[in-house]
């Protein structure tokens, strides 16, 4: 039996790990890198659900309002989508965003988020 030479093996290694930091990542930072055809994507309105959504708690957490109704997030985070204390990040504005998920013991389960850009303001 033949062995690998020691830089195949750790070129293996290094593509591997590549490979699963670039898919922890994509997955990550929207809830599911791409929306589901077969399931409703909604729009909805993002914010922080302590600042600007009224929802009880110490800290910043991603919340979604649905039907008049506020949800904290799972599947993404605040800090996912920018900086949630600049002008335009989730303290300090609610903003639209595009979703797929449900709603499961009181929580909206993302699957897929995605913070839709911010309108213009006429004047």
């Amino acid at each position: 039996m033949h062995a690998l030479p020691k830089s195949s093996l750790l070129l293996m290694l290094l593509s591997f790990s590549i490979t699963f930091a670039a898919q922890a990542q994509q997955t990550k930072a929207s809830g599911g890198a791409v929306a589901d055809a077969a399931q409703e994507t909604l729009v909805v309105e993002a914010a922080c659900g302590q600042c600007r959504l009224g929802l009880p708690g110490q800290s910043c957490d991603l919340a979604v309002r649905l039907n008049g109704q506020a949800y904290f997030v799972d599947g993404t985070t605040i800090d996912s989508h920018g900086d949630a204390h600049a002008k335009d990040g989730f303290c300090s504005a609610i903003r639209q965003a595009e979703v797929q998920g449900a709603v499961v013991d009181g929580r909206f389960k993302a699957t897929y988020f995605h913070l839709l850009p911010e309108v213009a303001k006429g004047k």
